[in-house]
């Protein structure tokens, strides 16, 4: 019980600290879980702490929120906002119900796949960082409509464990014409649908095989998810207007190559 309540707590811990950030939070507690040898019934633990870092994100964005749902009946802005947001978030939900049982029983389950695309998004995100972009939107509630439905289009790709949502929401929205900062608010924004919805659906799919000890096991990730989000995001957003993604790149190059290391010794 003490290894997987510390099994527990460092996942969530590692979720929130990495859900916001374009590491691909999925991929790295998949790959602990692994190296820990920490077991969930339906791989359901790991999506369903996702919810710690939703609630982070709503707190931090509560009075953005509240003032878009407060001025939808008369405000055009808040309703193109709300309206880009929930175009950037059907394509996931039709993936997503579509190949849930493939994504969740063969992808999940394959630690050097998520290796080889930490290392694939990190050397994306190199590029991405050193291209001589010229942003042409500046406002995450003002993104064009296309512009939204198409960050969404390429948000599927992190359906592969080790993409990274918020990685390839803010790569797409900067080759898009988003500056580093909007790029990843709206990624922030996205992220609140598109979890809710998967907690939601995975959590639906897998409730007969949750017993007293998986929801002890979640009570705990979801505890420290929400911390350790809290204080990601707070940070992320000065952090990437200052210098950029290349730290992030670096880092996922680093950890994939260590995990693929691991793996072909036999860890």
């Amino acid at each position: 019980m003490a290894d997987t309540t510390f099994a527990s707590l460092l996942l969530g811990l590692l979720e929130g600290l990495t859900e916001f950030i374009p590491v691909s939070s999925t991929g790295h507690i998949l790959l602990a879980g692994h190296f820990l040898g920490f077991q969930s019934a339906g791989k359901t633990f790991e999506v369903v702490i996702q919810l710690g870092a939703i609630l982070a994100i709503v707190g931090v964005y509560a009075a953005k929120i509240g003032q878009t749902l407060t001025g939808l009946p008369r405000d055009p802005a808040a309703r193109h906002f709300a309206g880009s947001v929930l175009l950037a978030f059907l394509p996931a939900v039709v993936v997503g119900v579509l190949a849930h049982d493939f994504i969740k029983t063969v992808l999940f389950e394959s630690p050097r796949l998520i290796a080889v695309m930490l290392i694939l998004g990190g050397v994306v995100l190199l590029v991405v960082d050193r291209l001589p972009l010229r942003p042409r939107h500046f406002q995450a509630d003002r993104f064009p409509l296309p512009m939204a439905f198409a960050i969404g289009v390429i948000q599927c790709l992190a359906m592969i464990p080790g993409v990274s949502r918020s990685g390839a929401t803010i790569v797409g929205a900067l080759a898009f014409g988003a500056d580093k900062r909007a790029a990843a608010e709206f990624s922030f924004f996205l992220s609140m649908p598109t979890m809710a919805a998967a907690f939601s659906y995975d959590l639906w799919k897998n409730r007969a095989l949750l017993d007293g000890a998986a929801w002890g096991e979640i009570a705990i990730g979801f505890v420290a998810a929400f911390v350790a989000a809290l204080l990601v995001v707070r940070w992320l957003l000065g952090y990437v207007g200052r210098h950029g993604y290349a730290l992030f790149g670096w880092w996922r190059i680093i950890v994939g190559t260590l995990v693929l290391a691991a793996l072909g010794v036999g860890f």
